[in-house]
């Protein structure tokens, strides 16, 4: 049983403490590697379609207004909204799991389940009205607006409900820990990170998903168009079933 779960042991009552525990243990094992391949989808699908916009490294879109001021050419006004609503769309979801009262697993299937709502609005929006046929458009940018919702759901979810995870969205920090996790293992007498750092094959296991998110997300847009979205709903419906 993981920290967290035996951590949450300690402070729920008796009768359904336990399974709870459990519950999110094993969560905690099997929900990240989705979660990073939705996540890969989301980004990859966005940038492609929806004009140039990160939806789940949100801050890549800072760098991406700054060199359109710089250098010039078209700008994209949804590149700077996606971080106020990001912070906002946070909000939203600390105020759902704060007036829901529920923790551990429960909350864990609640965000799921709010995540892949708005995914599947976002996916019933794109066909309905085709943002990918005007990028720099207000279609675009609100479709835009949904994904960045849909990933701020996923990073709460994980920093309210499953804290024991490392990120499934963003891959620097990823990298950053494999490579020295990698550095570690070489030197065995000398390992410099500390003995609770994440898992290299945690680390492994988010960049493998976010990029095999990307990959099929990137085959996909080509020959589906809008209709990839439907990849991530049906996985973030798929990951609300796990146990």
């Amino acid at each position: 049983m993981s920290l967290l779960a035996r951590g949450l042991l300690a402070f729920q009552g008796p009768d359904d403490s336990a399974d709870d525990a459990m519950e999110l243990s094993r969560m905690e094992a099997r929900l990240p590697a989705l979660l990073s391949v939705i996540a890969g989808m989301v980004d990859c699908t966005g940038f492609f379609t929806l004009g140039h916009v990160f939806t789940a490294h949100v801050t890549g879109n800072l760098v991406l207004a700054a060199g359109v001021a710089v250098d010039g050419g078209s700008f994209h006004w949804a590149q700077l909204l996606t971080i106020p609503v990001f912070m906002l769309a946070l909000a939203t979801v600390w105020l759902i799991a704060r007036a829901s009262r529920l923790h551990g697993a429960r909350l864990v299937r609640l965000l799921l389940l709010v995540q892949f709502l708005i995914l599947a609005a976002l996916l019933a929006f794109s066909i309905i009205a085709r943002p990918s046929t005007d990028p720099a458009g207000w279609l675009a940018g609100t479709a835009a607006m949904m994904a960045v919702s849909a990933m701020a759901c996923q990073y709460a979810l994980l920093r309210l409900a499953v804290r024991g995870a490392i990120s499934t969205a963003v891959m620097t920090g990823n990298l950053a820990n494999a490579v020295l996790s990698v550095m570690d293992l070489l030197s065995v007498r000398h390992p410099l990170l500390p003995r609770d750092a994440t898992p290299l094959k945690h680390s492994l296991g988010r960049l493998a998903g976010f990029l095999l998110g990307c990959v099929i997300a990137a085959a996909a847009v080509s020959l589906a168009g809008d209709w990839t979205w439907s990849l991530p709903a049906a996985l973030a419906c798929a990951a609300i079933a796990v146990r």
